[in-house]
């Protein structure tokens, strides 16, 4: 998805981290870090930090510094720029569901967005390289590590672009809609399994994102122009290639050798493509993923 070169960047939505001084200590089995990574993997919760028995132990020490990524004004900017590309995906963002959360029925407010590298201390423990791109619901916050884009395409064979990056975001702000909407609070995000309220929470984020797609290109910026220029099918292919990259079946295959649906906690490639392609032709109110029956799913 490319932005328009004349669309204007306001700034300040993204900020930039410094490292955090969380230590993470002693070492999880192989099992423990796979599970820990697929449950870390676009979901709110950074687990690497609280898991006993042998797992990883974080000891926080500290906050990191932020400071809104600079020198983005203009679509060109973001054209050019990662961080700035962040930018004008949140600005984006943020102007297509201060609209939309009203049809959903939701009190709307901006999350935070910390982009970081290495790693950082969040509410929800250590974010790192290893984690992924994640929602804290305590800090009502983004984070996203954009080392994570080269890894996108080097190890999960995600074709890349821009617009894979931007679903990342957007599926991440999808979480933040759930959180304000209290879908986090009505559903137990503990359990696994093909149908599992987990499954069903990250599905609704993947349909959220592809909502915002089908809207991008029609959103305008500050000055009146538009965000985007139109969407190409070659572009949302690639929004379709890292959401089929991320699915449960394809992560466990490539990991383990097998799939076991029953520790499915995000759905698979083809479901998330699936509700993504909803959401982009049908628009947010389509993407109840919650109350559909599983056959649905």
């Amino acid at each position: 998805m490319t932005f328009n070169d004349d669309s204007q960047l306001s700034g300040g939505k993204v900020k930039r981290r410094g490292p955090g001084r969380g230590v993470a200590i002693g070492g999880g089995s192989i099992g423990t870090v796979i599970v820990v990574f697929l449950i870390a993997q676009f979901t709110g919760v950074d687990l690497s930090g609280v898991v006993g028995g042998g797992g990883l132990t974080t000891i926080q020490q500290g906050g990191a510094e932020a400071s809104p990524v600079a020198e983005c004004r203009t679509g060109r900017d973001a054209n050019a720029s990662i961080d700035c590309r962040m930018e004008g995906a949140a600005e984006s963002l943020d102007t297509y569901w201060s609209a939309e959360a009203r049809e959903l029925g939701v009190s709307y407010s901006t999350p935070e967005f910390f982009l970081f590298t290495g790693s950082t201390d969040t509410g929800c423990g250590t974010a790192s390289a290893s984690t992924g791109p994640f929602y804290c619901p305590p800090d009502r916050a983004l984070y996203v590590d954009t080392d994570f884009y080269d890894e996108l395409r080097s190890t999960y064979g995600a074709s890349g672009g821009p617009l894979a990056e931007m679903y990342v975001v957007a599926h991440e702000w999808g979480h933040h809609i759930q959180q304000l909407e209290g879908t986090f609070a009505e559903t137990d995000r503990s359990g696994s399994g093909a149908t599992s309220d987990s499954v069903r929470v990250e599905l609704q984020a993947d349909c959220f994102a592809g909502a915002w797609v089908g809207d991008a290109a029609t959103t305008k910026s500050a000055n009146g122009e538009t965000f985007f220029e139109p969407v190409t099918r070659a572009q949302v292919a690639d929004a379709l290639s890292a959401a089929s990259a991320v699915g449960d079946d394809s992560i466990q295959e490539r990991a383990t050798g097998r799939v076991d649906p029953d520790s499915f906690t995000h759905g698979t490639s083809e479901q998330r493509q699936d509700w993504f392609e909803r959401g982009y032709e049908q628009g947010a109110t389509s993407c109840d993923t919650l109350t559909v029956p599983a056959s649905a799913l």
